[in-house]
């Protein structure tokens, strides 16, 4: 992929003036002292609501602005997939292979396929609320703008309007400090998934730990006594899964402050442990009746409020996922403690531990509330 050119920021940001693509004097690209690979620096003090540059529509990648869009649309139909990916993909390998592509200074600060650690980052346009959301907004790529690395904390914010893409600082950014966007509120296991990194803990704020739904039915069963007990059981979950709240392969999510999947985890617990008497009632109603919220929300500080059964059956389910990981709690935090074992990982290794840890310490959260 790369085109020769000996310095490949100057390159790019040359092609960026010939294409209209404005940086800030503010602000610069720079791989030394940003947290991978290439990102971007403020080389003065940037205060919030700052313009760090714009990027015109000409200058995106997308289906409709490269080389080959005319016949993307005449192949439209036979293009169409769920995620909408496959049009900008052709564009995509079109380009790379075109030698004479607008695009080729852009490349150029692309990783070498042999080196890629993670996949560039792709922007998707929000859909306006008119707009059909079952016809997914195609995916672009946004020269400057997919420089920035993410945080979750991050310090800037792309907005999008008819003829351009702008970059605006969301809070001050101090001088020699590194301008951070966001890729969407991601736990550390769906960033080491899709980009191929990991925020170190207690940093990424939108982290989350999952508890198998089967995990939950597995601890409800273990609780059976007699195999009437676990006949039924098994009915309240065949009639959980009826309702669409759970499935053999569904989990439920906890993040630091919330369960995100609160309205399946609040049934789920209610169904399981309601008297029997009460549960055919609530079947013969189809899962209606009285909806209000007498237990309170699922807000993690509300969790010691629960019924007493939800709070154990909770726990059992939290003890039974701990028991899934290799290591415990204490263990991942004497490694990540000590700087010279730690060193010694390999990036997989520290990455897998900071995943792993990040959950370990949401699930011990709960532990501790449910007791």
């Amino acid at each position: 992929m790369a085109c020769g050119n000996p310095d490949p920021v100057a390159g790019f940001l040359s092609w960026c003036r010939r294409v209209g693509l404005e940086l800030s004097p503010k602000v610069e690209v720079s791989r030394q002292g940003t947290v991978a690979g290439y990102g971007m620096m403020a080389r003065e003090s940037v205060q919030a609501g700052e313009l760090l540059f714009v990027v015109p529509r000409a200058a995106i990648l997308s289906q409709h602005t490269c080389s080959i869009g005319g016949l993307l649309e005449r192949e439209r139909g036979a293009l169409q997939s769920q995620s909408g990916w496959v049009p900008l993909l052709l564009a995509l390998l079109h380009e790379l292979q075109a030698a004479a592509s607008h695009w080729r200074p852009y490349f150029a600060l692309w990783p070498e396929l042999g080196h890629l650690e993670h996949p560039m980052f792709c922007f998707q346009e929000p859909l306006e609320e008119e707009e059909d959301e079952k016809e997914p907004n195609s995916p672009m790529m946004v020269p400057a703008a997919d420089i920035l690395n993410h945080l979750a904390n991050h310090n800037a914010n792309l907005e999008y309007s008819a003829d351009c893409l702008r970059m605006v600082a969301t809070q001050p950014i101090p001088k020699g400090h590194e301008i951070f966007n966001t890729y969407g509120q991601m736990a550390n296991w769906q960033l080491i998934h899709m980009y191929g990194f990991v925020e170190p803990y207690p940093d990424n704020t939108d982290d989350t730990a999952d508890i198998q739904m089967v995990t939950v039915r597995e601890a409800a069963l273990q609780g059976t006594k007699t195999e009437a007990e676990r006949l039924l059981m098994y009915e309240r979950w065949d009639f959980l899964c009826k309702l669409e709240m759970v499935g053999e392969e569904g989990a439920f999510v906890i993040g630091r402050e919330e369960v995100l999947t609160e309205e399946e985890l609040t049934t789920t617990l209610k169904v399981l442990c309601m008297p029997a008497e009460e549960f055919r009632e609530f079947k013969d109603q189809d899962g209606g009746g009285d909806d209000k919220r007498e237990d309170g929300s699922l807000a993690i500080n509300n969790i010691p409020k629960l019924k007493a059964s939800w709070r154990q059956l909770l726990r059992n389910s939290i003890l039974l996922t701990l028991q899934t990981y290799a290591t415990d709690l204490k263990t991942d935090k004497d490694v990540l403690s000590n700087k010279e074992v730690y060193a010694k990982l390999s990036r997989r290794e520290q990455q897998a531990l900071q995943v792993r840890y990040g959950q370990k310490m949401i699930l011990h959260q709960l532990l501790e509330l449910t007791s």
